[in-house]
């Protein structure tokens, strides 16, 4: 792969991560508990960690990029794809595993897709999605303790 494409995915990448951080940081003003801050802001660093490690990669040191798995409790799956405003606990807890769900898949279809071109590059994505599955996997048990458990 030549230098000008792989610059062109990292860009891509980052810019994906910047658009997360924003994300969460524009909803901690609709938090309305502490520790939903908190965990917002902390999901907010790890999202600007991973522009570092796509930064690192671009030097080509980018450190440890092994993967594992993460489980999914597929609580999003179930929910339908209607609007959500971030008006309360639920819809935000919902509308971030959504935002994670499918940054997880499009870093999983970029590692599937420079498999063969670039191995490195194909790992990069695949911790990735690994990271977005663990945020994700945050949310729901959030959810399951909080929202599922009164209803």
């Amino acid at each position: 792969m030549d230098e000008i494409s792989f610059n062109k995915i990292i860009d891509f990448a980052v810019e994906k991560e910047r658009e997360a951080v924003e994300f969460y940081h524009d909803l901690q003003k609709s938090a309305k508990f502490s520790a939903l801050r908190t965990m917002l802001q902390e999901l907010e660093d790890m999202e600007k960690s991973h522009i570092l490690i796509l930064e690192k990669m671009r030097q080509d040191s980018g450190g440890s990029l092994k993967s594992s798995p993460i489980k999914d409790l597929k609580i999003v799956d179930y929910t339908l794809d209607d609007e959500l405003e971030p008006d309360n606990y639920q819809n935000i807890l919902l509308i971030a595993m959504k935002r994670e769900e499918k940054a997880k898949l499009l870093y999983l279809d970029l590692s599937t897709r420079y498999f063969e071109v670039d191995s490195k590059l194909s790992s990069l994505f695949r911790k990735l999605a690994d990271e977005e599955a663990g945020h994700k996997l945050k949310f729901e048990k959030l959810y399951d303790d909080f929202v599922l458990k009164e209803n």
